[in-house]
């Protein structure tokens, strides 16, 4: 897989610099300010895209973060690129949860699994955020009001290439294991779900790097 996602990083890079050069020149001509701004949010989405392929496959740098500034981050997104008709409820933690992580490519753990949510929901629904910690670990609990998951695919759903969608390479939920558990070493899991009333993904992350150890 890692070959696979930094061949896809390459072949990106030649039409978001193409798209970059047309905007250049949009700039040039009296288009609506909105519409150039708009644009441009998107390319600069591209390029975050493309840059978290490309870390897929080696080892990613992690720096100390807030875990609600990462998470707020991905959750401000997905809003402005969704209906209305989902409701975000992030629960702030009382004290804030500062843990080694690659900001980037948690941003996209969220995001995809906040995506699998709006799915599972369809039409209208909420998604609840909510980050916990103990001595050892931060907990991030992910809840949906959506379709629910049978428990006989409890760990069927983070293997590449499964979908329930007539559309989508079902890589999301594999990317976003890979990124927890190897590149972070933590857990993420289905932690309860009902048909017909939701989901809950739980994402745990340790405080403290561990330490390799050498073979």
């Amino acid at each position: 897989m890692g070959w696979y996602v930094k061949e896809t990083a390459h072949q990106l890079g030649t039409p978001i610099s193409s798209i970059m050069a047309w905007l250049e020149l949009l700039k040039l001509k009296d288009i609506d300010q909105q519409i150039y701004t708009e644009l441009e949010k998107d390319v600069d989405r591209l390029q975050i895209i493309a840059n978290r392929f490309s870390k897929i496959g080696s080892l990613p740098v992690k720096d100390l973060h807030s875990v609600y500034e990462v998470v707020n981050n991905s959750v401000n997104y997905i809003k402005t690129r969704s209906s209305s008709n989902y409701q975000f409820l992030l629960e702030k933690p009382k004290i804030d949860i500062v843990v080694p992580i690659n900001n980037s490519l948690f941003e996209w753990v969220v995001e995809n699994i906040c995506k699998n949510a709006i799915d599972a929901i369809g039409q209208k629904g909420s998604i609840s955020i909510k980050i916990s910690d103990n001595q050892k670990n931060v907990i991030v609990d992910i809840s949906d009001t959506g379709k629910g998951i049978p428990r006989s695919r409890y760990k069927t759903v983070f293997r590449p290439g499964f979908t329930t969608k007539k559309r989508g390479w079902g890589l999301g939920l594999s990317l976003v294991k890979r990124i927890v558990e190897e590149y972070h070493q933590g857990k993420v899991f289905v932690l309860h779900s009902e048909l017909n009333i939701g989901t809950t993904f739980r994402i745990i992350l340790p405080k403290y790097d561990k330490p390799k150890i050498k073979v």
